[in-house]
């Protein structure tokens, strides 16, 4: 692989750590790799500084409906990055790295389920007919779809990136002509200083306003419903009263929660604590993780947790992708069905106080998470980056 400095555009709308996993993904790709590469990031809104990494602002004339914006996120990008490096002029890039959904980019990487799959996966017949009619008569569909089809069009130098060998089984069955030229690069972990001490544990929970000596189980996310939250909130009826909950994440659907919360007398021992820009005081203050989500085509929270030795309590592999890495009873409990309020709970009862379960399943979740750390998954996705450009450049010369 050769040596030479690339100059780098990575396209996100989103570019801030508290806004989710994926936007966690791209930005810890950019800190491990900015000191060998002029990185340019393109964003709508950035709450990130990085030495070396120079942050261009793209305007955004309307955010609703997101389908335009999207659209206009794409065409804007495409504009800006378009030219290809001139080493004389100091201008153009050499890889363009989309973490969107773009019709341009040499590098795509995905992080959620493909709008192909979301639409027509298991219809057939009438179904299928009454689907197609519902996409061809929606102008937000149709921009999403036709997007998603040219973002995936085979072309010289162009790499495709899922985060797990889940969604790439499903991105294969939706994309068959771009599997050749994809591969994957999971999420990757800063490993976090161990041991955590109690007196690290306590003063955690003083920064975050949780209670000193209660048993306390993390949840982490943004999509409230999506990840499970409900069901994490249903199953303290059936623990200790002692047991709280802390729920990290910035959610549009925070209302519904408070509600539930307080309709079934939950006030006390469920702590809301927002959008957090550094989530290690959490895991340092928690003693396990519900993550007992319905779609989730890795989950970086899983992997925080499981570095910081926490035990963790996460949906199978059919909705969790990090799960078809784990064992049961091993290195985590996994559960077949995330809505299963009962198996949750008995789950969540079991890390909480059977002492040689929690030992083991931290210790276990440690060594694990060992194998994510960010240096690693950097030099892959580097790799992929001077393999695009390469092919590119060759193709390129040759016409």
């Amino acid at each position: 692989m050769t040596a030479r400095r690339l100059r780098i555009a990575v396209l996100n709308r989103t570019f801030s750590p508290t806004a989710g996993g994926a936007e966690r993904y791209s930005i810890a790709l950019v800190e491990q790799l900015a000191a060998k590469h002029d990185i340019h990031v393109f964003a709508q809104s950035i709450e990130h500084g990085w030495p070396g990494v120079t942050y261009h602002l793209v305007k955004t004339p309307m955010r609703r409906p997101r389908w335009v914006n999207q659209l206009w996120f794409a065409t804007a990008t495409w504009w800006a990055t378009k030219k290809r490096f001139d080493p004389d002029l100091g201008t153009g890039f050499d890889v363009v790295h989309s973490h969107e959904n773009t019709w341009h980019g040499d590098v795509q990487t995905v992080h959620v389920l493909p709008v192909k799959h979301n639409l027509f996966h298991g219809r057939t017949g009438w179904r299928l007919a009454l689907r197609w009619l519902k996409v061809l008569t929606s102008p937000r569909l149709l921009v999403y779809l036709s997007l998603e089809h040219l973002r995936y069009a085979v072309r010289p130098g162009r790499a495709a990136v899922v985060t797990s060998d889940s969604l790439l089984a499903i991105f294969n069955a939706n994309y068959p002509i771009a599997a050749d030229m994809t591969s994957v690069v999971t999420p990757g972990i800063a490993l976090p200083r161990l041991p955590i001490s109690q007196a690290d544990k306590y003063a955690a929970r003083q920064q975050l306003g949780l209670p000193q000596a209660q048993p306390c189980i993390l949840f982490v996310g943004n999509d409230f419903r999506k990840k499970g939250l409900s069901a994490v909130i249903d199953s303290l009826h059936a623990l200790s009263e002692q047991v709280v909950l802390a729920v990290v994440g910035h959610s549009a659907q925070l209302p519904g929660f408070h509600q539930q919360v307080q309709a079934a007398g939950l006030g006390a021992r469920v702590f809301f604590l927002g959008a957090l820009d550094d989530v290690g005081p959490a895991y340092r203050a928690a003693d396990c993780l519900a993550h007992p989500t319905l779609e989730d085509t890795f989950a970086m929270v899983v992997l925080e947790a499981m570095a910081h030795c926490l035990p963790v309590v996460v949906s199978s592999a059919k909705y969790c992708g990090i799960a078809g890495l784990l064992d049961e009873g091993v290195n985590a409990l996994l559960l077949a069905e995330p809505r299963d309020v009962v198996a949750l709970s008995d789950g969540l009862c079991r890390v909480l106080n059977d002492e040689g379960l929690k030992t083991k399943l931290a210790q276990a979740a440690r060594v694990f998470a060992e194998n994510f750390e960010w240096s690693a998954r950097a030099a892959v996705q580097e790799e992929i980056y001077y393999a695009s450009w390469a092919i590119r450049d060759k193709s390129e010369t040759a016409t």
